[in-house]
């Protein structure tokens, strides 16, 4: 589809995203069995398995079934993604970074618990993603391959919310370069690794890797600009956090820079362009395929 043809009615967002349920079950297995602290690990899980969407460990899964894979193969990569997905967003909604109180529609960490406690289950979270790649892959090589991949991307994610929140561009780099270098690193970073984390444990051949790594690099950026686009039309009660935050705060958005039917066309094009970095996958990366669809009409 293209060209604004999709359908929200037609996603069976259960089925697509049915996934999360053996990521959560993995993980909650995994963090039972690791001895902290209680009220660490009660800060754990209040962040870990809150609402919400599980793209980024969906994305490992069904990337890893794109190229032959099985889904268990895949879920100690899935968890790990998430851990330092939940952690990214503990750390920035404390009262130094974005300073938020709503998250998924629930209090933010530091104000279910204390601001203390966030900042160190955030760290925890951090260290124990790579806890589950190491006791959750056998395979030597392919353990150090999939840490690499997450090791990268979290320092990538890290970068982008520098270059969001203190930034230290060159003066004469214009706003869309400085937009697209925020978005690819603290959204699109994570995202694209997940693509290639599952791409991994699913055995993928030189050639599949780079097409998922395409499709990654279109959803991640179309992801974010439908974020930004939400920031400013939707209310604080339907995103579950608090809208218009980044327009409060001065920052750079798709629609501060490019305005909202410019941002829309972008979002159609990089939808488009995800698709066609499938083509070579055949029927089996046809829930990738409405995963994009469905993240391109997302309402939260």
């Amino acid at each position: 589809m293209s060209n604004g043809e999709t359908q929200v009615h037609q996603f069976d967002l259960a089925k697509l995203t049915s996934p999360a349920g053996a990521v959560e079950d993995w993980a909650r297995t995994f963090l039972q069995q690791r001895a902290m602290p209680t009220n660490l690990k009660s800060a754990i899980e209040y962040a870990f398995f809150g609402p919400g969407k599980r793209l980024r460990p969906v994305l490992v899964v069904r990337c890893c079934e794109a190229v032959g894979g099985d889904e268990r193969a895949a879920l100690p990569a899935a968890a790990a993604i998430e851990l330092i997905h939940c952690f990214s967003l503990v750390h920035d909604d404390l009262p130094a970074m974005d300073d938020d109180d709503l998250r998924r529609g629930r209090p933010t960490l530091h104000k279910h618990t204390n601001e203390a406690m966030a900042i160190l289950a955030g760290d925890a979270m951090t260290s124990l993603a790579f806890e589950a790649i190491a006791s959750g892959i056998d395979d030597a090589a392919l353990s150090r391959a999939v840490a690499r991949e997450l090791s990268t991307a979290t320092t990538d994610m890290i970068s982008g919310q520098i270059y969001d929140t203190l930034p230290a561009f060159d003066a004469d780099t214009p706003p869309a370069r400085r937009l697209e270098l925020i978005h690819r690193h603290k959204t699109g970073a994570l995202l694209r690794c997940a693509c290639r984390m599952g791409g991994r444990c699913g055995g993928a051949s030189a050639e599949q890797l780079n097409n998922l790594t395409h499709y990654a690099e279109s959803v991640g950026l179309m992801f974010q600009i439908i974020d930004d686009l939400l920031d400013v039309t939707q209310s604080t009660e339907q995103l579950g956090k608090t809208a218009n935050k980044d327009a409060d705060q001065g920052k750079l958005t798709y629609p501060g820079v490019m305005g909202i039917d410019a941002s829309r066309a972008e979002v159609a094009r990089l939808r488009d362009a995800a698709h066609a970095a499938l083509a070579d996958l055949g029927a089996s990366a046809e829930p990738l395929r409405e995963l994009c669809d469905y993240m391109a009409v997302r309402e939260k």
